[in-house]
């Protein structure tokens, strides 16, 4: 009884530890945040190319934005932190944009 309590207690202790990773599609190695740009200029960025923004977090290293594209598409996409370049643009499972294809 006391190894199951103990496995236990190890397995609740490394739970919030492995929430750390990205839950999203892509990881960035972007470095340390001070080398980032804002998430302010990037929803300026890409507000000034027809994006709608309704929210960015960071997720994997990555800015993660959830919004709308130019034609309408309300989906996923995933900013490098220190470029502001797209990366990835999807919706519901379906990748419309992969940066190098």
């Amino acid at each position: 009884m006391k190894i199951i309590l103990a496995a236990s207690m190890a397995t609740a202790l490394l739970l919030p530890i492995s929430g750390a990773h990205a839950t999203g599609y892509l990881t960035c190695e972007s470095g340390a945040q001070s080398t980032w740009k804002t998430q302010e200029q990037l929803t300026k960025k890409i507000k000034s190319e027809g994006w709608q923004v309704r929210q960015i977090k960071i997720d994997g290293g990555c800015y993660e934005v959830y919004g709308t594209t130019p034609e309408g598409q309300r989906v996923e996409a995933y900013f490098d932190p220190k470029s502001l370049e797209k990366l990835l643009v999807h919706r519901r499972g379906e990748v419309l944009f992969r940066k190098g294809q």
